[in-house]
C-alpha cells in the first residue's frame, strides 16, 4: 500500500499536545510545512521535556497555550474546531513512574480522559492520534513482538499507558470518536530531553559520546533493541490519521532492524569521534528490576494499513543527531 497524501492537510487545523516536546515539536514542525493551522499545548514541566527552543523556526506560525491538559475547562475550549489531535502529552520516564506512581497516574491516565471527555462534549468528530509505547508489552515472550502479544508491563509507567491507549480505543468504540494509538519504540533525534537520563539510556549515550566520556552499558550489553528516528516517528503519526481503517487498533512503530546496546554505545562513541570508550557494568538493582532484556517489535501491520516504512538508519539519525546537540547543546544540558 502507498502512504497516504499528506497535502491533505493544508488548510486543516491541527492540535499537538505536548508540543514543546521531542516528538511533539517535530510534528508541529511538520505541520505547519504542510500548510496546518497548528495549535501547540504544552504545560511546561520541568523534568518532561518541554523546551521553547523546539520550536524556535516556527514559533511565529503556531499558537502556544502554556496549558496543562488536566485542566477540563481549558482543554474544551482548546480542542473545539480542530480536525486533528495529536496527543503526546505524557510521563515517559519508567523510572519516575516507579518512585512517583501518583504523578505518572495523573499524566498518563486521568489527563487521557480529560482530552477525551472535551471532545466527546464538543469536537467528537476530530481525529486522534495517542503516544503509546512498547514499553506496555514487558518482557517479550518472543520477537519481534506484534500487536497480538499480551501486556504485562513491568513498570508503572507500562499500566498506565495502557491505561490512556485504553481509554482512546474505548471512546473510538464506544462514543464514536475516531482514535488510533501507536505504540513507539525507541525513538531518538534532535530535540530529546538530555538534562538528566531518566528519559531513556539513549539520551545518556549521546551525551556522554559527545563529552568524550566512556559509556557504560549495563550487563553483557547484548541486549537488542530497534530504533525510530524521529522524522520517521513523525511520518507514522501523519500517515496514520488520514486512514479511516486505522481507528480503533493499535499499532507498533519500529526501526529497520535490531541493534545490541553494546553496538549503540561504539557507534555513538564513532561517530561522536571524542576519545570516550564503552566498558559493561553490573546492573544497579533498581534498574535490573525492570530490565526487559531483548525486545524489537514488528511494524508489519501499521506498514498494511498505512504504507509507512522507516526510511533514515541508525547511523544516519545518530549523525543527525550528535550534529544537532554540538550546536544547540546549550538549550538541552542545564
Amino acid at each position: 500500500m502507498s502512504e497516504p497524501d499528506l497535502t491533505a492537510y493544508s488548510g486543516s487545523r491541527a492540535l499537538v499536545t505536548g508540543g514543546l516536546g521531542f516528538i511533539g515539536s517535530h510534528l508541529a514542525a511538520r505541520l505547519v510545512e504542510l500548510g496546518a493551522e497548528v495549535t501547540i499545548i504544552d504545560s511546561l514541566i520541568p523534568e518532561y521535556g518541554g523546551n521553547l527552543h523546539n520550536v524556535r523556526d516556527i514559533e511565529d506560525r503556531v499558537r502556544i497555550s502554556f496549558t496543562d491538559i488536566r485542566d477540563p475547562w481549558s482543554m474544551r475550549y482548546l480542542v473545539a474546531g480542530q480536525d486533528f489531535i495529536f496527543n503526546l502529552a505524557g510521563q515517559v520516564s519508567h523510572i519516575d513512574s516507579m518512585e512517583d506512581p501518583q504523578t505518572d497516574l495523573d499524566i498518563n491516565t486521568k489527563s487521557q480522559v480529560s482530552l477525551l471527555e472535551a471532545l466527546r462534549a464538543g469536537n467528537p468528530d476530530a481525529r486522534v492520534v495517542f503516544a503509546a509505547s512498547r514499553q506496555q508489552y514487558g518482557r517479550p515472550q518472543s520477537v519481534p513482538v506484534t500487536e497480538d502479544h499480551p501486556l504485562v508491563p513491568v513498570d508503572v509507567n507500562g499500566i498506565n499507558l495502557i491505561a490512556g491507549e485504553s481509554y482512546h480505543l474505548l471512546y473510538n468504540d464506544v462514543h464514536g470518536i475516531p482514535a488510533v494509538s501507536l505504540r513507539l519504540t525507541n525513538t531518538y533525534g534532535p530535540h530529546l530531553l538530555m538534562k538528566h537520563g531518566r528519559q531513556g539510556f539513549i539520551t545518556t549515550f549521546i551525551r556522554l559520546a559527545i563529552e568524550g566520556k566512556d559509556i557504560k552499558v549495563f550487563g553483557d550489553g547484548s541486549q537488542l533493541r530497534d530504533f525510530t528516528y524521529v522524522s520517521d516517528a513523525v511520518d507514522a503519526f501523519l500517515s496514520v490519521a488520514l486512514v479511516e481503517s486505522a481507528y480503533g487498533q493499535a499499532l507498533n512503530v519500529g526501526g529497520q532492524e535490531p541493534v545490541s546496546l553494546l553496538d549503540v554505545a561504539r557507534l555513538c562513541q564513532e561517530i561522536a569521534a571524542a576519545g570516550g570508550g564503552v566498558e559493561t557494568a553490573p546492573w544497579p538493582p533498581d534498574r535490573e528490576k525492570i530490565d526487559i532484556g531483548s525486545i524489537y517489535v514488528s511494524h508489519d501491520r501499521l506498514s498494511g494499513v498505512t504504507g509507512w516504512s522507516p526510511k533514515v538508519s541508525l547511523r544516519e539519525g545518530l549523525e543527525r543527531t550528535i550534529g544537532f546537540y554540538r550546536e544547540h547543546g546549550e538549550h538541552y544540558w542545564t
